[in-house]
């Protein structure tokens, strides 16, 4: 199939295509509690999810140095790659809409803030790898989300024009990264509800990928 000219659909990982976000506050707490820091979901929502790992550092490690805030966030992501085996399971709808786009010869594009290692247990864990022209990872570019950067990276990446695409993100750092390069951008509610996600930038928002709603405003986007 000859890919759709100017589309691509980019998609976060943690928290829009699988529901991962609880498994990560469990691993920060198990990481941080020892530490002085130990973080309910709101405070999870507003300080962690969605931000680099080099930002969660600063914010709660701010007298060590770089190398040692690396380290203690490495030992949280080797936590939570431990919890997360075996438990990936992806939002209700996806490999539907997955094979949408394939058989309409729409790209997608991968689009986190989660170190490399992380992004790439997920994907392999749902069994979507292949599904992903590019993996975009923030902490590899000069900036991560919320700054546009990440997301003009994965247009780049696939040759496709903003307007013509569409991004799902979860968190308000994510939405706010895609709507700032110009992507009309769904809001999944795993975490958040619909007014943050539209208040942080998005267009829609949807509990699933089987929302009618969606389902409609993407056959339309998409010409599918």
């Amino acid at each position: 199939m000859m890919q759709a000219a100017g589309k691509a659909l980019l998609f976060d990982i943690d928290g829009t295509l699988a529901d991962t976000d609880a498994l990560h506050r469990e691993a920060f707490n198990r990481v941080f509690g020892p530490r002085g820091h130990v973080v309910d979901e709101a405070r999870f929502k507003r300080e962690i999810q969605g931000f680099s790992n080099a930002s969660i550092g600063e914010r709660f490690l701010p007298a060590e140095s770089p190398a040692f805030r690396a380290a203690v966030m490495d030992e949280k992501e080797l936590t939570f790659r431990n919890l997360v085996a075996g438990r990936i399971e992806p939002l209700p709808g996806l490999m539907t809409l997955l094979d949408l786009a394939d058989a309409a010869g729409i790209p997608m594009v991968a689009v986190t803030n989660a170190p490399r290692l992380n992004a790439e247990l997920l994907l392999s864990g749902l069994g979507i790898t292949h599904r992903f022209k590019a993996i975009v990872i923030g902490d590899e570019l000069p900036h991560g989300k919320p700054h546009p950067l990440p997301y003009q990276e994965g247009l780049r990446f696939v040759g496709a024009s903003a307007q013509a695409s569409i991004a799902f993100e979860d968190s308000r750092s994510g939405v706010q990264s895609a709507a700032a390069a110009g992507i009309p951008t769904i809001g999944m509610r795993t975490t958040l509800g619909h007014a943050d996600l539209v208040a942080a930038g998005a267009v829609a928002s949807a509990s699933a990928y089987d929302d009618p709603e969606l389902l409609a405003r993407l056959a339309v986007a998409m010409a599918w």
